[in-house]
């Protein structure tokens, strides 16, 4: 089962950090070749040696994918350089919390462009090739994992557009599901509680120290949990679909 993946192609955005490149390394580990993307090149180039160095395959995309024109183009790198496309995971995002009555709303915006509109230019940009994917692959089945959140289920003060954009993930994932699923294209979501990344630090010191009290006397889940669980979904028999994953810290209550 090492190599399930060997001659499939995924492209992970959110490439540079945390479950992104927790999850190239797994996809890449499995035997797929993996386009790496995110915004951050030099993060980017040293996962794509790590990668090589194992004898995997990865393809170095820089880019926004909060602009439709990159993601496009995203799509269309990874196709020209491994001749297909069969998973997308969709994991960029940025969590930048306050309340909204004082809220800066150019954060809105980031976020909104990011974890919303991003996810679903990426999503029409690649449904093509996993379309034709699913048919050709000896898998006959291809896959898109989208990463939401427990504020995709459970809105609370101080993440009302956080918890907007998340939500609209869940809801998304499962539309698109109904439209592709009989095509054997799997569309799945992964709803992870806190986890030890980078996320929080996208915040200014109060909102985080604010945000992060919750979690006090939490032990976080780590990348590589997240990670494992996309995996585990993309390498079921073609027959079986894992439609929503929602994995919470044991110590986490809410």
């Amino acid at each position: 089962m090492a190599d399930f993946l060997d001659g499939a192609v995924a492209l992970v955005t959110g490439a540079s950090s945390g479950i992104g490149e927790a999850t190239a390394k797994a996809l890449a580990a499995r035997g797929a070749a993996v386009a790496l993307v995110a915004r951050r090149k030099e993060r980017l180039v040293k996962l794509a040696a790590e990668i090589e160095a194992k004898g995997g395959r990865a393809l170095i995309i820089p880019a926004d994918i909060g602009i439709q024109a990159e993601s496009i183009s995203t799509v269309a790198q990874t196709a020209d350089e491994f001749g297909r496309l069969d998973i997308l995971i969709n994991n960029a995002g940025l969590m930048l919390l306050s309340n909204i009555e004082h809220a800066d709303t150019t954060e809105w915006d980031r976020m909104i462009d990011v974890n919303l509109k991003g996810l679903l230019y990426m999503s029409h940009a690649a449904l093509p090739y996993l379309l034709k994917a699913a048919k050709d692959s000896p898998r006959k089945v291809a896959d898109i994992v989208n990463v939401s959140s427990v504020a995709g289920r459970r809105a609370r003060i101080g993440a009302g557009v956080y918890n907007a954009t998340k939500f609209g993930v869940v809801a998304f994932t499962e539309s698109l599901r109904q439209e592709v699923t009989a095509k054997h294209v799997r569309v799945s979501v992964v709803e992870p509680g806190v986890v030890r990344t980078e996320l929080a630090g996208h915040m200014s010191e109060q909102n985080r120290a604010a945000t992060m009290r919750p979690f006090e006397g939490v032990t976080q889940l780590e990348s590589e949990d997240i990670a494992e669980i996309i995996e585990f979904i993309v390498t079921r028999h073609w027959r079986s679909a894992l439609n929503e994953v929602l994995v919470r810290p044991t110590e986490q209550s809410f």
